[in-house]
């Protein structure tokens, strides 16, 4: 029998999970940042024009917010068959400690998407500036790249999470978009 699952999200399932789910929370997993490091050739950019979006890099002492959503059992193979498909560019299912808040006592065992230095669509690091110019260039089939960096920006703030690397790629993106 399956169980439930909590699935946690950094990126756009924040703000567009695109399935059903039993619960939404503000969410942590601890010893991975958010970068965008990861290519997209499938949803905000195209073969030989790849958008930026982002991935998890592993750092001792980061933390990365998000959301958690909690799938029903009955749901369970077809939100994870879903993402699978959304996810198909280059993420990988990992599984990882889910914290509510900062206790150590409030966490759930759950899964996350996370796009390694190993897939064909991983980029790496890049400066700030360099993801913003490749950003504003790019465009694909779920629309143009710097509208993936606005929303993730604007949902991080609504929670009141401070992310300097999405704040720092947003701000370069926002004046090369000026100009």
């Amino acid at each position: 029998m399956d169980k439930e699952i909590w699935i946690f999200g950094y990126g756009s399932l924040i703000w567009r999970p695109n399935f059903d789910f039993l619960e939404k929370r503000p969410a942590v997993i601890n010893g991975w940042v958010r970068r965008f490091w990861q290519g997209s050739t499938d949803h905000r950019g195209v073969p030989g024009q790849a958008g930026r979006v982002v991935t998890l890099d592993e750092e001792p002492n980061g933390d990365c917010w998000g959301v958690a959503y909690r799938i029903s059992s009955a749901n369970r193979e077809k939100v994870l068959s879903s993402l699978d498909i959304r996810e198909k560019g280059g993420y990988t299912l990992k599984n990882v400690k889910i914290y509510f808040s900062n206790s150590i006592k409030d966490w759930v065992r759950g899964v996350v998407y996370i796009g390694k230095p190993n897939n064909p669509d991983y980029l790496g690091p890049e400066t700030s500036i360099r993801i913003a110019k490749q950003v504003i260039r790019s465009n694909g089939p779920s629309g143009p790249n710097d509208e993936y960096v606005y929303r993730l920006a604007d949902a991080l703030r609504a929670m009141g999470v401070d992310d300097q690397h999405v704040f720092e790629v947003e701000k370069f993106v926002r004046n090369l978009s000026k100009s």
